[in-house]
């Protein structure tokens, strides 16, 4: 099996746009720690086939019906957005350097288009609502104006900092999953510490499959999320004690999370099979926030997407049930709720506030250390 994996990146071909090409000299924009991330995600070919910032016609096209004008899968923007006055600088530099708050230069854009575009239908097509106390939707009516498509090069990566040496490019992964010899890998999309339901679900997959690919999201959360260091150290912590050795790989993927429920689903999936897995986990109310999407919202929209070459696999939420004497779901368990031990996010998390550990049916106690033993383990 070649390192290309047992699975085509979408689009048919991983996309590499590192460069050695020099910046210095060029007109430069400063962009967020997020939007530098993602641009060394498109460089990686995370995002394959994206080679850039989405282009007028894409862009549409993305919103009106969750495809690139190609008619690929593509359900997430990715794009630069500036004010008039800087889309009219860009326009006219051409090539531009992008730069970090810190200051230094990473990469070069080469500006093809600047167009503007529309807020309310953005949100609407992208979260399913345009009410701003969704964080994604606050996001996309705090944006500038004006958005700049075109190529990117990229040229300088950050310095490895402790979480940082976790990440993985998509050449590493499926690599790694050729010299493991595995042919089937399912990709767990987190951005939580791992519940032991959770564990459960990963290995429930692999007495089917050859390998997991535990995937934590880092990057910018809500307030009240679990920190990205806690959510690192606890998975590390529970694949030594409690993983098969050579079934699992976890690699970091730097990006925020947007919140997007289905539509940001079928993002995640495309980043996997990217990654090279063949399959991923799909939970309930996958990507969500509050209630603004149906429990089942994330699974049913892969019906609408059934060229994806990466399969989904739906579970129903895991649960200690203290009568079956063993971690099981609903579609397995015939008694009440009163019989099994769960715990709401809002309830783990004032819990650990308050010092408590919770129930090892809940999490695993070498996890429940970790979280503890962090003075901040939540995002502010």
């Amino acid at each position: 099996m070649s390192s290309q994996g047992a699975i085509r990146p979408h689009g048919g071909r991983l996309i590499s746009r590192i460069s050695n090409k020099n910046a210095s000299g060029a007109y430069s924009v400063t962009v967020s720690d997020d939007l530098a991330n993602d641009v060394e995600n498109i460089a990686d070919g995370i995002f394959s086939p994206l080679e850039g910032f989405l282009l007028q016609d894409d862009y549409e096209s993305v919103i009106r019906r969750g495809r690139l004008g190609n008619d690929l899968p593509w359900t997430v923007p990715i794009v630069l957005d500036v004010d008039k006055e800087t889309a009219e600088k860009m326009r006219q530099a051409g090539d531009v350097a992008l730069k970090t708050k810190q200051g230094g230069q990473f990469a070069l854009l080469h500006v093809e288009q600047v167009y503007t575009f529309d807020k309310q239908a953005t949100a609407q097509a992208v979260y399913g609502t345009t009410d701003q106390n969704h964080p994604g939707v606050a996001k996309t009516f705090s944006m500038s104006d004006y958005l700049v498509g075109g190529k990117i090069d990229y040229i300088t990566r950050p310095k490895d900092d402790p979480i940082r040496k976790y990440r993985m490019s998509p050449e590493q992964t499926r690599k790694a999953f050729s010299d493991a010899g595995w042919k089937t890998i399912v990709a767990f999309q987190t951005r939580n510490p791992p519940h032991v339901a959770h564990e459960m679900l990963q290995k429930t997959s692999l007495t089917t499959h050859d390998g997991v690919f535990v995937n934590p999201l880092i990057g910018k959360k809500k307030s009240g999320d679990f920190a990205d260091d806690v959510i690192l150290e606890s998975y590390l912590a529970m694949i030594e004690h409690y993983y098969p050795k050579n079934r699992c790989v976890l690699a970091t993927l730097h990006t925020e999370m947007r919140y997007a429920g289905p539509k940001e689903a079928i993002h995640h999936a495309i980043m996997r099979q990217n990654y090279g897995c063949t399959h991923i986990i799909i939970g309930r109310d996958h990507a969500g926030v509050g209630k603004y999407y149906s429990p089942f919202a994330a699974q049913e929209i892969f019906s609408d997407f059934t060229d994806l070459e990466i399969k989904p696999i739906f579970f129903p939420a895991f649960y200690y049930c203290k009568k079956c004497l063993t971690f099981t779901n609903e579609r397995a368990c015939p008694h009440s709720p009163e019989f099994h031990e769960q715990i709401s996010g809002t309830k783990l998390r004032s819990m650990i506030e308050e010092g408590q550990a919770p129930s090892e049916f809940i999490l695993r106690p070498e996890v429940s250390k970790v979280i503890m033993g962090h003075k901040k383990p939540f995002v502010d």
